[in-house]
């Protein structure tokens, strides 16, 4: 209950104080800090469009730390293997449970591994996929179609699934779309303008869903 109290008081000051929001470090030998430009440059573009007051600086938060209660929204990212431990999955399930929101971006090879260690996280409940109609993707500009493609890779549909806690969506996983390659500064991955924006408009409707509700 201490820890709940805490994080609740210290999510309470999202509208009053700038917030950080942070990128998830973890174990298995998974590049967990590939796109480093992706959360800054869309922390910016909400604070420009959403007028949030998201500090600038993107926090770095290892999964098993008592940090991560910090921050309201913790982003995920990778090509390869995810491993959390027994600690790892208490905490990040007390973050989870306890009002917290983690977003995970395959960044394309990432869902074969992290598949298996989403069944440890919530052994009862299977990822669902959100239909287009869900809030999410309608909260800041709408996606008719649900998640958009921004990089093709091998073609398949983009896709965003969820686990929820008491019909609160807690975890965000999207894949095939590659939303945090969308967010990168332009010179790296050299998307035209409207791809860009688009991956940032979809990132901007997470980011307001999270924070609304």
């Amino acid at each position: 209950m201490k820890i709940i109290t805490v994080f609740l008081i210290l999510f309470s000051s999202v509208f009053v104080n700038a917030q950080q929001v942070a990128v998830l470090k973890y174990n298995g030998g998974g590049d967990w800090y590939s796109n480093p430009t992706a959360m800054p440059n869309l922390v910016q573009y909400c604070n420009e469009n959403l007028k949030t007051q998201l500090d600038k600086e993107v926090a770095t938060v290892e999964v098993s730390s008592i940090d991560i209660f910090q921050y309201p929204f913790i982003h995920m990212t990778g090509h390869g293997n995810v491993v959390f431990n027994e600690a790892d999955i208490q905490n990040l399930r007390n973050y989870l449970l306890s009002g917290g929101f983690l977003h995970i971006d395959d960044n394309y090879g990432m869902e074969p591994y992290l598949n298996k260690e989403l069944i440890k996280l919530f052994p009862q409940q299977e990822l669902i996929e959100l239909p287009s109609t869900h809030p999410i993707f309608h909260s800041y500009v709408d996606f008719p179609k649900g998640l958009p493609k921004i990089h093709e890779h091998e073609g398949e549909r983009p896709q965003a699934k969820g686990l929820f806690h008491e019909g609160r969506l807690v975890l965000l996983f999207t894949f095939e779309s590659d939303l945090g390659d969308g967010w990168e500064s332009p010179e790296i991955h050299n998307d035209p303008p409207a791809v860009r924006k688009k991956a940032l408009d979809m990132g901007a409707n997470i980011i307001k869903y999270v924070f609304t509700n």
